[in-house]
């Protein structure tokens, strides 16, 4: 491992692939970088990180953090027209990331649109937001089997009333006497009293 940018890097990766992995250089830039870098140390592209020297490390790093002053054109780098100088810089690791957080409180402070965006957590470049990048507790669809019927509590209007109970509707169908029980296919005997149903 070396390190390199404030970050540990394999040192078995080739030059132009390692300074890939420091934060604020990219694919475009590095292939720009690395080729300054093999032409100022007369080194090989394909050389590994890790059989460099210390002195030729701290080169490196020299390269990373001043591309400008190495003939890199301004518009590779990520600072352009600062706002305080109007100078145009390189910022990597740490370095950018404070940097970043620093303009990101200068828009809040200056009650710009980007700031009110980053102050209430939305999206800032103008993307979409109904069905992305939402926040807060997931509200699921409760399927209708799922759902528990609520119960009435006893002797609400409405609750079921138990066989037994006064008040209660006596049973439909016919009524048999204690130890007593209907044969298969039985009818009832008719009551002597009742009378007889009229044609």
């Amino acid at each position: 491992m070396v390190r390199l940018g404030n970050i540990d890097i394999d040192g078995g990766l080739p030059v132009m692939r390692a300074i890939w992995q420091v934060k604020g250089i990219g694919p475009t830039l590095a292939s720009v970088l690395g080729d300054i870098i093999c032409q100022t140390l007369g080194i090989d592209p394909k050389m590994q990180l890790g059989d460099l020297t210390e002195v030729q490390i701290e080169q490196i790093i020299e390269i990373l953090s001043n591309p400008a002053k190495y003939g890199v054109p301004a518009y590779f780098l990520n600072r352009q027209r600062e706002r305080d100088s109007g100078e145009a810089h390189h910022l990597i690791g740490n370095d950018l990331v404070f940097a970043t957080h620093q303009d990101i409180e200068y828009e809040k402070e200056s009650f710009t649109w980007k700031g009110f965006r980053h102050a209430y957590g939305q999206k800032v470049r103008g993307q979409h937001t109904r069905t992305t990048g939402r926040k807060g507790m997931a509200v699921g669809v409760l399927r209708k089997g799922l759902i528990k019927p609520v119960e009435a509590p006893a002797g609400a209007p409405g609750a079921p009333v138990a066989p037994g109970a006064a008040g209660a509707a006596a049973p439909k169908g016919p009524t048999v006497k204690a130890g007593a029980s209907l044969a298969a296919g039985a009818k009832p005997e008719a009551k002597k009293d009742a009378k007889p149903a009229q044609k």
